[in-house]
C-alpha cells in the first residue's frame, strides 16, 4: 500500500510554515492518541502516520529532500523517515510538543490516561552518522545494494548494552527517586516559576549502576565496526541524502539507535555526461564517415548499441536515443541519450592525404556547401577515396 502525501496527512499546504506544521501535528496526535482511543488500531495507525509525517516535514533538511524526491527520497535500506517508528520512538522524540515528556508507555502522554507528567524514565537516543557513497552511472541506472563498513558505537556485548557488570546491578537514583526528572522552583518578580529537566545525576535514566561493566566502563557502548547493507534505488542524484533508520550510533545503556545518513556522490563517467535524467555522448566522426555514412557503436549505461550515421550528417547535429538515459527516482519514466555529432579534423596529414584534400577543395561540391539531397555528390565523394 502506497503512503499518503505527508502534507495531506497533516492537513497543511506545501507552503506551510514550520510552526503551522507543528500545530497541525499536535492536533492530529491528540485526536488519534491511543489513550484517547483505547483498542482502536485504526487510530493508532493514524497516530503513527502523523508522527512519520511530522518527523520529515518538521526537519528542514528532510523536508527539502521530500519536496524534491517524494517518498523515494526518504528510502534506502532498513527503514526511512518515520516508517519504522515505534510508540516509544514517537513519545521520546516528540513529547516536548505537548508540554511534557514521555516514557515507553501510552500513559506517559500529558493530558491523557496518566493525568499529567509521567514518572517513566527518559529514553536516550544515539547520534546520527553521515557517510558518502560513490556510485557509477551504471549503478544509478539499475539501483544497487552496497555493503559499507562503518566505524561507530555499538552495544557492548558482555553487558548487552546495559552498562552493568551482571546486567542487573542498578539502584534507584536518589536525586530524582527514579523518575528521571527533577523539578525546580525559582522565585521571580512575577512569582514562583516551576521548571522540569532531566536529572543531572542519572542523565534522565532514573537509575544508577552499582557495578559497572569493565568492557565499556558502564557506558553500555563501545567503538567497533559494522558492515551495513544499504539498498539504493535507481535514479538517485548527486547530493541526494537518504536516511537508514537505526543504523547510526548505539545509545548509552539501551536507548534508541541513531540513523545512518547516506550522501550520494556520482563517479565521473569517461564517456557519458549526466543532465538530469538525460545522458549526453560526444561522437567524433572522421570526414569520410560523416559524408558517406557509416555504422557506429555508442556506449550506454546498459552496454554498447549500434546506430547508423546517415550520409551527409552535419557537425553539431544531435541524435536522440529514447529511453537510453537514467530512470526517474520517483518512477516517472526514463531519460534519453543525446548523441552530439562532431567531425574530427586531423592535425597532421601525409603528403598523399594533402593531395587528396587539395583535389577535393577544387571540387564545385565544396563551395558552397552541398545540398544534402544531392545524391550524386556522395558518389563523387566516394571516388576520391577509392
Amino acid at each position: 500500500m502506497s503512503k499518503r502525501d505527508y502534507y495531506e496527512v497533516l492537513g497543511v499546504s506545501k507552503s506551510a510554515t514550520k510552526e503551522e506544521i507543528k500545530k497541525a501535528y499536535r492536533k492530529k496526535a491528540i485526536q488519534h492518541h491511543p489513550d484517547k482511543n483505547p483498542g482502536d488500531s485504526a487510530a493508532e495507525e493514524k497516530f503513527k502516520e502523523a508522527a512519520e509525517a511530522y518527523e520529515v516535514l518538521g526537519d528542514d533538511n528532510k523536508r527539502a529532500r521530500y519536496d524534491q524526491f517524494g517518498h523515494a527520497g526518504m528510502k534506502g535500506g532498513g527503514g526511512f523517515g518515520g516508517g519504522g517508528m515505534t510508540m516509544e520512538d514517537i513519545f521520546s522524540q516528540f513529547g516536548d510538543i505537548f508540554g511534557g515528556h514521555f516514557g515507553s508507555g501510552f500513559g506517559g502522554f500529558g493530558g491523557f490516561g496518566g493525568g499529567g507528567r509521567s514518572s517513566s524514565r527518559r529514553v536516550a537516543r544515539g547520534s546520527d552518522l553521515r557517510i558518502k557513497v560513490k556510485l557509477t552511472l551504471q549503478e544509478i541506472a539499475n539501483g544497487v545494494e552496497k555493503k559499507i563498513k562503518v566505524n561507530k558505537y555499538v552495544a557492548c556485548k558482555p553487558c548487552s548494552g546495559t552498562g552493568a557488570a551482571d546486567g542487573s546491578s542498578y539502584s534507584t537514583c536518589s536525586t530524582c527517586n527514579g523518575s528521571g526528572y527533577v523539578t525546580r522552583v525559582t522565585n521571580t518578580l512575577l512569582g514562583q516559576m516551576q521548571t522540569t529537566s532531566p536529572c543531572p545525576t542519572c542523565n534522565g535514566e532514573g537509575k544508577t549502576i552499582t557495578n559497572k561493566c569493565s568492557s565499556c566502563s558502564g557506558e553500555g557502548v563501545v567503538r567497533d565496526a559494522e558492515v551495513i547493507s544499504i539498498k539504493i534505488p535507481a535514479g538517485v542524484a548527486e547530493g541526494m541524502q537518504m536516511s537508514v533508520s537505526g543504523k547510526g550510533n548505539a545509545a548509552r545503556r539501551g536507548g534508541i539507535n541513531g540513523d545512518l545518513l547516506v550522501l550520494i556522490e556520482e563517479v565521473r563517467d569517461p564517456n557519458l555526461t549526466r543532465d538530469g535524467n538525460d545522458l549526453i555522448y560526444s561522437l567524433y566522426l572522421n570526414f569520410a564517415d560523416a559524408a558517406l555514412g557509416a555504422p557506429v557503436e555508442i556506449p550506454t549505461v546498459d552496454g554498447k548499441v549500434k546506430i547508423k550515421i546517415e550520409p551527409g550528417t552535419q557537425p553539431g547535429r544531435v541524435l536522440r536515443l529514447r529511453g537510453k538515459g537514467l530512470p526517474d527516482v520517483n518512477g516517472y519514466g526514463r531519460g534519453d541519450l543525446l548523441v552530439s555529432v562532431n567531425v574530427w579534423v586531423p592535425k597532421k596529414i601525409s603528403k598523399e592525404e594533402k593531395g587528396i584534400i587539395e583535389k577535393l577543395k577544387k571540387s564545385e561540391n565544396f563551395t558552397p556547401a552541398p545540398d544534402s539531397s544531392d545524391k550524386n555528390f556522395f558518389e563523387r565523394m566516394r571516388s576520391f577515396f577509392d
